[in-house]
């Protein structure tokens, strides 16, 4: 053993005394006694906060309400094994033993808050795998030299320098400030969707308005933690200018466009709309294109400029009410009164046809077949179709006029047959 030592000695290896073996030992307790007490704020704190997120904001597959417990653990640990290794100017070996336990905690950490804002898995490994190897290097003492190999290595491209830290360092920067917008979004937007003060348009509009500001806000955040000058990028600005009038022309005009619908509200979530040949009811109202869904199960994605510059039928605008015409022709010699009467009781008993206002039927022109009529049935649900209204009224109409005997003309035609003058009839 004395031969191992003097070899170790040699080396400029030192070798731990019993007190120090002993220091680490009560390092080693004091961790499990942290990943312990994790465990145990899991089980405890993990489930309360887990149903408070479900009642408050709900819970989405895979996301962060379903990562609570692992969150509660492992950010419980890595508190409690950061307050312990800095509490006590510990030994190497137990500096050593902190390290490697903080940066597993806080690399499990990492992986499940950013998995549970949907962060793809290799950004969420990655950014995991680099906060274990910062912890464990800074509890060695090796930081300072890792950081300054990473800088070593790089080029420079006129005045700038661009090194393997500088690019280390913006990956971080974006992967966290990417996960922050995410988070945030998630908040103002569930905060705002529970607000009284709006109604649905306007809450659709402050959604959008919040998402744009926390992107702006990042944006800018980005900038002052990596230190870029914004003077640097005055060349590129006339150039940037020219990309937006022309390449993303389209695209601004419509992102205003959709602002736009949104703030005066001539097109809301929900309302039934008539643009060319798509008829259906209003999704979701987005940056590019307003979601239209129709009877069929299709979903149409019209621009938002389009609605701006093309006629568009609001069936929902102002009033959800829509009445609905119903042709209907009955023979000349039928009782007039009574087939009248009919069609009032067909629109009356359809369970979808509104009481006020009232059905009503008119007689609109003495056709060549038959006496037009017109059945004028009102309905407030005009998302769950017309035809199907129509279909209903006019089943119960055929068979009312079975029972009373009432005639549907049809067309008739009589062909007489004429034999050639001094010919033979056949």
């Amino acid at each position: 053993m004395n031969g191992i030592g003097q070899w170790l000695a040699a080396q400029g290896i030192a070798i731990p005394s019993n007190a120090d073996l002993a220091e680490a030992g009560i390092a080693l307790a004091l961790a499990l006694i942290a990943l312990a007490a994790g465990w145990w704020a899991g089980r405890t704190l993990g489930d309360w906060l887990t149903r408070l997120w479900t009642e408050r904001i709900g819970v989405q597959e895979d996301g962060v309400g379903t990562r609570l417990h692992a969150i509660c653990r492992h950010g419980t640990a890595a508190i409690l094994l950061a307050i312990m290794a800095v509490a006590w100017p510990w030994h190497p070996l137990a500096k050593l033993g902190f390290g490697f336990a903080l940066g597993s905690a806080v690399a499990m950490l990492a992986v499940a808050v950013l998995r549970g804002l949907h962060l793809p898995r290799w950004s969420a490994w990655t950014m995991a795998g680099i906060a274990f190897t910062a912890i464990i290097s800074r509890a060695l003492g090796g930081l300072a030299a890792i950081r300054t190999t990473l800088d070593r290595v790089g080029l420079e491209v006129g005045s700038t320098r661009f090194s393997l830290l500088t690019v280390l360092t913006v990956l971080i920067t974006i992967v966290l400030l990417f996960a922050a917008v995410r988070l945030i979004n998630r908040l103002v937007g569930h905060a705002i969707l529970h607000s009284k003060g709006f109604d649905p348009t306007q809450r659709l509009l402050a959604q959008k308005l919040a998402a744009i500001a926390v992107v702006i806000l990042a944006f800018f955040v980005g900038i002052d933690v990596l230190g870029i000058d914004l003077t640097a990028f005055a060349l590129f600005s006339g150039a940037f200018g020219l990309a937006i009038g022309f390449g993303l022309q389209k695209t601004i005009g419509n992102l205003i466009a959709g602002i736009i619908l949104l703030m005066d509200r001539s097109i809301k979530p929900g309302d039934v709309i008539v643009v060319g040949d798509s008829f259906g009811w209003v999704n979701r109202i987005g940056v590019r294109a307003v979601s239209v869904i129709t009877r069929d199960g299709k979903e149409h994605l019209i621009p938002n400029e389009n609605l701006m510059t093309q006629e568009v039928e609001n069936w929902s605008y102002t009033d959800r009410n829509v009445r609905v015409r119903i042709p209907v022709r009955v023979a000349y010699d039928c009782d007039l009164k009574l087939a009248q009467e009919l069609m009032m009781r067909a629109a009356v008993e359809s369970p979808r046809v509104l009481d006020n206002p009232k059905p009503n039927v008119w007689l609109t022109a003495f056709g060549d077949n038959g006496v037009e009529h017109e059945i004028l049935a009102w309905i407030s649900d005009p998302e769950s179709g017309v035809g199907n209204v129509k279909s209903d009224v006019l089943n119960r109409l055929w068979l009312l006029f079975k029972v009373e005997g009432i005639e549907i003309p049809f067309p008739q035609r009589v062909v007489t047959m004429k034999a050639p003058e001094g010919g033979k009839r056949r």
